[in-house]
């Protein structure tokens, strides 16, 4: 018979195993001892000063000119790194690239981009992926930025999972997303210290690109955020969880192994995933530790949260519950100040539909304006062509001093 605690750690396993499965396929900290490490980087830009906690969150740490990534023009490429904060609230430093454009007008506008990043490794974070050749690693439609570019925008693209890649953990991308505004306003050779702000993102990237519109009136009430353009946002986690089930073996598994390992390594009290998994469990956990997305598939495929925990109550305990809602847009109280643009198909099954509806419905009675857009698509990825020109353009306005309109 197994103990009563070893019953609790199965748990927290299991529940962070599915709860963070669904979400991931959208897309996406101080690891303790319970939690499988990130393998740093080699780059001294990445790390820490030991003086980290004397900088305000969004202060620049470090910063570096760039060469630009293949197939942008036009623009000047800079890294910056700074402070943010992590879900326990503690100092950390992130890295974000901003793109401004040549030629470009002093405080014209600045859009935080965020890329959807399905990855427990650190190469796979944009301010390394955009540099690499590895076909496993590079942003394929990065250069799709050039459009973006073109319009006179200076793009910031923060590596929202944080310096663990904490995959899963969505709130610590939003505070991420904000710092990194915070960073490149402050910095002064991208001249764009009272720019309006807009951010923008899909899928996992609109789940961060959600909470700093979400998180900003109480975080970083101080920036202009003219808008939020965010696109298929899973908005309950805990919701897709019962969606994918735990027994049945699920082709894209991998993806929820990852996200359990970056919950541990953003909570490793509440979610000692490491420690409670099966033997088999931990050679799997092991062999993904630091990949990207398709290596992560491959590894993952055809399993189940069943088979890695044999736990089957995985919805049942407190800490690992409060884990995942609290990573859950729909049950944040918050209420963006900044106008929303929200876009994804209605009969999209890779996130509940319901809970975007009682999320952005929340978010009208407070008085928010919300646009929505239904795409005319049956899916998840074929929504997010549809409806990115769309955003574009709305946002544009939003620059342009345009009143939101509101479809509430």
């Amino acid at each position: 018979m197994m103990k009563a605690g070893t019953v609790r750690f199965l748990k927290k396993a299991s529940v962070a195993l599915i709860a963070a499965s669904l979400m991931a396929l959208s897309v996406p900290a101080t690891a303790g001892a319970s939690a499988v490490p990130v393998a740093p980087l080699p780059d001294p830009f990445y790390s820490a000063p030991a003086d980290i906690a004397n900088f305000a969150p969004g202060d620049v740490v470090r910063s570096r000119p760039m060469p630009n990534p293949p197939n942008f023009f036009g623009v000047t490429t800079w890294q910056l790194a700074f402070r943010s904060t992590n879900s326990l609230g503690n100092p950390i430093v992130a890295v974000t690239t901003v793109f401004a454009p040549i030629g470009k007008a002093p405080d014209g506008p600045l859009l935080s981009y965020q890329q959807i990043v399905n990855a427990l490794g650190l190469k796979c974070a944009p301010s390394q992926a955009l540099y690499s050749t590895d076909p496993d690693v590079v942003i394929r439609d990065a250069a799709a930025l050039n459009a973006v570019f073109t319009r006179g925008w200076t793009v910031a693209m923060p590596d929202h999972l944080g310096p663990n890649s904490a995959y899963g953990a969505a709130k610590l991308g939003g505070t991420i997303v904000l710092d990194g505004i915070r960073a490149a306003q402050r910095f002064d050779p991208l001249q764009v210290r009272n720019s309006p702000v807009a951010i923008a993102g899909y899928s996992g990237g609109g789940m961060a690109s959600a909470w700093a519109a979400a998180l900003a009136p109480s975080y970083a009430p101080e920036l202009n955020i003219v808008g939020s353009a965010q696109g298929g946002v899973p908005m309950n986690l805990l919701k897709m969880a019962m969606m994918l089930g735990a027994d049945n073996p699920h082709p894209v598994f991998g993806l929820a192994l990852a996200a359990a390992i970056g919950f541990g390594r953003e909570y490793p009290q509440q979610m000692p995933v490491s420690e409670n998994l099966t033997p088999f469990g931990t050679q799997l956990m092991n062999e993904m530790a630091n990949s990207c997305t398709n290596d992560i598939l491959r590894i993952g495929t055809n399993h189940s949260a069943n088979e890695l925990t044999n736990n089957k109550s995985i919805f049942d305990d407190v800490e690992g519950r409060a884990v995942v809602l609290e990573n859950s847009l729909e049950t944040y109280a918050g209420v963006p100040k900044a106008p929303i643009f929200d876009w994804h198909s209605p009969t999209d099954a890779l996130i509940p539909v319901d809970s975007v509806d009682n999320t952005l419905n929340r978010y009208c009675a407070a008085g928010a304006k919300v646009q929505r857009l239904l795409t005319p698509s049956p899916d998840h990825l074929s929504a997010a062509v549809i409806g990115l020109p769309v955003a574009l353009n709305w946002l544009q306005d939003r620059f342009n001093g345009v009143p939101a309109p509101s479809n509430c």
